[in-house]
């Protein structure tokens, strides 16, 4: 399908300078070029304002040591937040003309731009999070013979421990056995150096992102909804782009190995997508939240076909548990490393922020006891947390049953509780939203959704910053962030909000519309009073 003003099929052009041509006459294409251009600027800023490896010498060796203080880091500080700025603009122009039908680009146009925007982040310096290092560190240790679920990094001295978050430095791995295994691979290919080492932990992360640009459009074309709707909301997103490429998370092979599982399954190939849903699983164990509703869309397929018998309902059942559980256990096997990785869950305990409701809370009760008593917030975190893991197995396990009805049922049981998990799980931080992102793509949100995500995501990219800081503790800078973010979801609402247009009017007006004529003044000439003759 052609999207409007794209050059016929059979224009004789080379393939290359088709696609080219393709991209620069679509709809939308100058909101393209703008996005790519803020990851220009964003990538340029990084090498100043970015996680950069500790007691590395390379700045220095290049002569670059001065971005990274000072004058030169206030400089490229500024490149890197008006990249941002320009890349958010970009989305939410986008978003705009995809959702009122004035400039939608063909699926096509917006995959190239998705990467043509992710291709400048690769080759950034970590931003937002020094996760990365910690993932070398990982496998730095599980290369020396040590066990990454038993053993924390600071069993391993040297550059990689240096420059990942000292928070982490003790604790062991809690990731699954699969992306362990990557992380092994990838420093033995590497070793110690630590720049190598992230390039190739992006590259290692990078089908990931593939994968979810090629499910997304059909995953919500199953379900009709836009498929250009869906890439702008879960990889076109800014945040998710800064903070997965640029930042380098696991979350960004998850995303993609989900979307492709569930994709798999809800087109009928089933037991195809219980693998990749065992695979996700093998990464993160997030992603075991999707594998339950599988049952579900399963026999809703049977049910299209004909009546659903008891012997149906135990061989679905069957398959599923029985698939992800032997991908997960060859996955296990293939690492040597057992089920350590669950002593690893607890670690996220040590996150603390307000964007879960048990944080949350534990923040408002400490505040209202405050005229009244001393409550030391871990405490009140123990509790509220706990009440929040009891509240999410009830809302999981009714969600579960409640998506039993049909496909489309079970599809948003899954999304609702993926945003159950957001919600309830001791932390939240920016780069988790992508659960919940890759899978919202099957349905069309409302406006005031769209606008709450584009809320969201502008403010995860100003309240957390780029060189791993956090602001939103600070009254001044949230609430900078939040009109910000306000200004950016009325945007995608409303054309220019600010009516700054109007202004641009008045500056652009020509001289003659502005200035009366000699004519027209004396026209406007107060005539005097009547003589008598």
């Amino acid at each position: 399908m052609t999207a409007p003003g794209s050059p016929p099929a059979d224009s004789g052009a080379p393939p290359q300078q088709s696609l080219w041509r393709r991209i620069r006459g679509t709809p939308a294409s100058g909101d393209l070029l703008l996005g790519v251009i803020g990851a220009i600027a964003v990538c340029i800023g990084s090498f100043g304002v970015g996680d950069i490896a500790r007691n590395n010498t390379v700045a220095q060796d290049l002569g670059l040591s001065m971005i990274t203080y000072g004058h030169g880091k206030t400089l490229f500080g500024t490149v890197f937040w008006l990249g941002v700025a320009a890349m958010v603009i970009a989305w939410v122009r986008l978003g705009r003309g995809i959702a009122d039908c004035s400039a939608i680009p063909s699926v096509r146009a917006l995959r190239v731009g998705v990467l043509a925007w992710a291709a400048p982040l690769l080759i950034a310096v970590p931003v937002y999070s020094r996760d990365v290092y910690a993932y070398l560190a990982q496998g730095a240790v599980f290369r020396e013979g040590f066990n990454p679920y038993a053993d924390g990094p600071a069993h391993y001295p040297g550059p990689l421990l240096d420059s990942m978050a000292q928070v982490w430095a003790t604790t062991t791995a809690p990731y699954g056995p699969f992306f362990v295994g990557v992380t092994r691979i990838v420093t033995e290919i590497t070793g110690d150096h630590v720049i190598l080492g992230v390039y190739a932990m992006r590259l290692a992360l990078l089908p990931g992102l593939l994968l979810a640009v090629w499910a997304i459009p059909r995953l919500a074309v199953h379900f009709s909804a836009s498929p250009q709707a869906g890439l702008w909301l879960a990889v076109a997103n800014p945040m998710v782009l800064i903070h997965l490429v640029a930042g380098t998370h696991v979350e960004l092979l998850l995303m993609g190995i989900l979307v492709a599982g569930v994709t798999l399954v809800v087109t009928g190939r089933h037991i195809s997508g219980l693998v990749v849903l065992g695979l996700a699983v093998s990464i993160k164990v997030t992603a075991g939240i999707a594998i339950p509703f599988v049952v579900w869309i399963w026999l809703a397929h049977i049910r299209a076909r004909r009546p659903v018998r008891p012997a149906d309902r135990l061989r679905v059942f069957a398959a599923v548990v029985g698939v992800t559980v032997a991908v997960f256990a060859v996955c296990t096997a293939a690492v040597g490393l057992g089920l350590g990785w669950l002593t690893g869950l607890g670690w996220a305990d040590r996150i603390i922020n307000w964007f879960s409701v048990p944080t949350l809370m534990g923040h408002l009760v400490t505040l209202v006891a405050a005229p009244f008593t001393a409550l030391n917030l871990q405490p009140v975190l123990t509790v509220t947390r706990a009440i929040g893991a009891v509240v999410l197995a009830i809302v999981l396990v009714a969600l579960w049953w409640w998506g039993r009805r049909d496909e489309r049922t079970a599809m948003a049981a899954m999304v609702w509780a993926m945003l159950a998990v957001l919600l309830l799980e001791p932390s939240t931080l920016p780069w988790y939203y992508t659960w919940l992102l890759c899978l919202a793509v099957a349905f069309t949100l409302p406006g005031r959704v769209r606008a709450l995500v584009v809320f969201v995501s502008t403010f995860m990219l100003i309240v957390f910053q780029p060189d791993d800081s956090i602001v939103f503790y600070k009254l001044p800078e949230t609430l900078l962030a939040t009109a910000l973010s306000t200004l950016a979801a009325v945007s995608l609402l409303h054309r220019d909000p600010l009516r700054l247009g109007r202004v641009v009017d008045w500056f652009t007006a020509p001289v003659d519309d502005a200035v009366p004529d000699n004519d027209s003044r004396a026209d406007l000439r107060t005539p005097g009073p009547a003589h008598d003759e």
